[in-house]
């Protein structure tokens, strides 16, 4: 797919430094997570679980447990604290709420080659992959580092939040490649029109 093209829909993105921040990025530039089928890739392709974790019994309340906790993250990692009222005490209880459930369990089996790789104990239940990203945001929101290294992409119409690590912490953009590149591209439209006239 050519930069600067619309994603296809089962594209997901793991840039953003963090898993609840990768979590609030399914919603740009279109809802990812619209049907199962891209909520199962999205949970393998997070790292949530090992890539050979049986997803089958993911199902729409699945989406609506992982929709609510993105938009609850979202108005959190949003705010700068200290905010209180209404929505903002809902979101943070409801982030607390989901804390509160037991991870699932991990365990390390040795692979027909001998070397050890991770699975997890049982099948995994949506409120435990729920409290794992809710403890990654719970960490974020309370390391005053991290929160301080909290940026918001300044590409148009991108409203990715992403974790600045770079040196310096100057990185303007979710993406070089994706968001940083169509600015490139503008830039350089902007000085060809104007040696043109």
């Amino acid at each position: 797919m050519a930069l600067g093209t619309t994603m296809a829909p089962y594209e997901l993105r793991f840039d953003a430094g963090r898993i609840c921040l990768d979590l609030l990025a399914t919603t740009h530039p279109e809802e990812r997570l619209d049907a199962p089928e891209p909520l199962r890739a999205w949970i393998v392709r997070s790292g949530l679980v090992p890539a050979a974790t049986g997803l089958t019994h993911v199902d729409a309340i699945w989406l609506v447990g992982f929709r609510e906790l993105r938009g609850r993250i979202g108005q959190l990692v949003r705010s700068r604290p200290p905010v209180e009222g209404g929505s903002y005490d809902l979101a943070l209880a409801h982030l607390n709420d989901r804390a509160r459930a037991e991870p699932p369990a991990p365990r390390a089996v040795q692979a027909e080659d001998g070397v050890l790789v991770r699975e997890l104990a049982g099948p995994p239940g949506c409120e435990a992959l729920l409290a794992v990203i809710a403890r990654d945001a719970v960490e974020l929101l309370t390391d005053p580092v991290a929160r301080a290294s909290l940026r918001e992409c300044e590409g148009d119409n991108c409203p990715i939040v992403y974790l600045d690590t770079s040196r310096g912490r100057r990185r303007r953009w979710c993406s070089s490649e994706v968001c940083g590149n169509r600015e490139r591209v503008a830039r350089h439209r902007r000085r060809a029109a104007l040696a043109r006239a």
